[in-house]
């Protein structure tokens, strides 16, 4: 049962996964455009995603038409956070790989301009941006350093200037020096937002690099076995001198940081929901048209069982994320432990879920042929990154107890 195959089944006509019907919280002219992406997700993506996966290539030229569907950053488009939450886990549903590219280019590149980038950052950056005429990256995790980067930050920025004497033909700026890992987009991205320590005064700061100036160095990290379409790179800055103009004004501590990740911790919390949608759809679909001993694998008790445990799972779920996006819409947000806990637990359950959904497969379950192969190692990826289970477990116990654990 290919992706192919999969187009036109007699479960077309059954529940959706979204048992509790989410979807019709949306407005009208939202869930219109929620169709929209979904035809464009099944012309575009689907027949193809595995193929991606299996070359560990990423498909550059679906661009254009993307960015012709105007989803970039939903929320500044006039869209509710429901509607952004629900684009990504469509996107997740259908390939994971596209959805974590779109998340880091739009919810953490994009974003940044929109929230830290000043007047002019925007005019010369936003348009080309958000109509993915140039693609961006979010260059914060070091080799060293992921859940403890903010204090063990080991990129440096060294002012520079007339006064010093240092400064070149482009004038005053900076000099980046040293590492970072784990870059989505980062092997072909145009633009990527740095995070380096000064070292003046020890904080942190972001600047727009272009990916294209000397002494700046990227490496795609091979043998992956998740997000394998997603082009993460390893990036080494050696002297590498940006202007003063492209360093983001608006940050100036990593609590801006934060700021730009409980966001887009909020959009990886739906990735773990669209990953539960992928799974059930496709572990329903062969409970129902496989056979063994004579019957489909659906009329067997405990393959119900499992079909009905990933989907409470999922509408659970869904269920967390449609009241962090109702958070969204009061003064105060939603809180980071309260995006914490809806992270930790979406990727938990949907390890569970994915794991049932592989485990209704069989053998088929672990070769590509199959999606089910794919949805199972791209969960592993999203369970760690934007904070792992056990850190955002830990900031959640935090609030809880007043106490910390992890300092």
């Amino acid at each position: 049962m290919t992706g192919a195959a999969q187009a036109t089944s007699a479960v077309d006509t059954l529940p959706g996964a979204d048992f509790f019907g989410y979807e019709s919280l949306l407005s009208a002219s939202e869930q219109r455009k929620l169709g929209e992406l979904r035809d464009f997700l099944a012309a575009e993506i689907a027949p193809f995603a595995g193929d991606w996966w299996n070359k560990a290539e990423f498909p550059a030229h679906i661009l254009p038409k993307l960015a012709a569907l105007e989803l970039s950053t939903p929320a500044q488009r006039g869209y509710s956070h429901l509607f952004a939450g629900l684009v990504i886990a469509e996107m997740t549903r259908v390939d994971t790989s596209i959805a974590t590219f779109f998340l880091v280019h739009h919810d953490l590149f994009v974003e940044s301009l929109y929230r830290f980038g000043s007047g002019d950052q925007r005019n010369r950056y936003l348009d080309d941006a958000s109509k993915l005429r140039t693609t961006g990256a979010f260059a914060l995790t070091e080799p060293g350093h992921g859940s403890d980067v903010a204090g063990g930050m080991e990129t440096r920025a060294r002012r520079i200037s007339s006064r010093t004497g240092e400064a070149d033909d482009a004038g005053d700026g900076w000099v980046l020096n040293g590492a970072k890992r784990w870059i989505g987009n980062g092997t072909f991205c145009d633009y990527m937002l740095v995070w380096a320590r000064d070292e003046a005064d020890g904080a942190v700061r972001g600047f727009i690099v272009d990916a294209s100036l000397p002494g700046v160095s990227r490496s795609r990290i091979e043998n992956k076995i998740a997000l394998r379409t997603v082009q993460n790179a390893d990036i080494v800055f050696d002297n590498v001198r940006v202007a003063e103009a492209d360093r983001f004004a608006g940050i100036s501590s990593f609590e801006d940081t934060n700021e730009l990740l409980r966001g887009s911790r909020i959009m990886v919390a739906w990735q773990a929901v669209g990953q539960q949608l992928a799974a059930f759809d496709v572990a329903r679909q062969y409970a129902v048209e496989r056979h063994q001993f004579g019957r489909p694998l659906a009329r067997f008790q405990l393959i119900q069982q499992q079909l009905v445990s990933m989907l409470g799972n999922a509408v659970a779920s869904m269920g967390m994320m449609a009241r962090i996006a109702q958070l969204q819409l009061q003064e105060q947000g939603a809180g980071m432990a309260q995006v914490a806990l809806a992270k930790s637990y979406t990727s938990a359950r949907m390890r569970e879920t994915v794991a049932m959904g592989r485990s209704i497969l069989g053998g088929n379950g672990i070769v590509t042929d199959y999606r089910m192969a794919k949805i199972f190692a791209d969960a592993e990826a999203i369970y760690t990154y934007e904070g792992s289970y056990e850190i955002n477990t830990l900031i959640v116990g935090r609030a809880v107890t007043g106490v910390s654990a992890i300092t």
